[in-house]
């Protein structure tokens, strides 16, 4: 059986909205014992208040300095998105990291800095990078992941629930996901993005069928 993915538009969801009560408005009647339900990260991150307009916030030289080491399609490329993880994870933790994942690349290593940096070092979103009106802000990674995952299959009596990072460039990552789904093979359906990155409001998706499609990929 094949999964059908399900996009689900939503209007602008805020600080003021509490993301169980909104996924369950808006999938009630889509979302059955058979589905799973995932959402994609920084609308979980907006809903729970983390996020910072770049005028709050001071830049430090050691930001300025760090953020020129990063891929120039990186959020962290830019001082705000270096200041924003370095404000959550501790400014020579990062610097540290980022020390370490450029030498562990001279002996073929890869992803040390993501390691090392802290949770938030692959989940800040910066400026532009999520949904309007808060493609204005940099958006932290959200908080309590696993309780929200727990929260939404408990609500919606679905067999599993995910938070998912995912964007354009074919990168999709499980930020959290409830215990007997296959998280990894959620995830790889979501690699071409049906959440949209933009003013699509599309921050919900549903597999349908994916018990039966996860049973049969064993």
């Amino acid at each position: 059986m094949n999964v059908e993915i399900v996009p689900i538009t939503t209007r602008i969801l805020t600080p003021k909205d509490d993301i169980v009560d909104m996924i369950d408005r808006y999938t009630r009647e889509i979302c059955g014992a058979d589905d799973v339900i995932t959402v994609a990260e920084s609308v979980v991150a907006i809903t729970q208040g983390n996020i910072v307009r770049p005028d709050e916030m001071h830049i430090s030289n050691l930001a300025k300095l760090c953020c020129r080491f990063i891929p120039d399609y990186g959020s962290l490329a830019t001082p705000h998105g270096m200041q924003a993880l370095m404000e959550k994870e501790g400014e020579w933790r990062v610097a540290f990291a980022l020390i370490g994942g450029f030498l562990g690349k001279l002996i073929g290593q890869r992803g040390l800095f993501y390691k090392w940096g802290g949770k938030q070092a692959a989940l800040i979103d910066d400026v532009t990078g999520t949904m309007p009106p808060f493609d204005k802000c940099v958006v932290y990674g959200p908080e309590n992941p696993e309780q929200v995952v727990a929260a939404l299959k408990s609500r919606l009596n679905c067999f599993g629930a995910m938070i998912a990072d995912v964007n354009d460039l074919k990168r999709s990552r499980i930020v959290a996901a409830t215990e007997g789904m296959n998280a990894q093979l959620a995830s790889d359906l979501l690699i071409d993005n049906p959440f949209g990155n933009a003013s699509q409001k599309r921050p919900i998706c549903v597999l349908k069928n994916f018990r039966q499609y996860q049973e049969q990929q064993r």
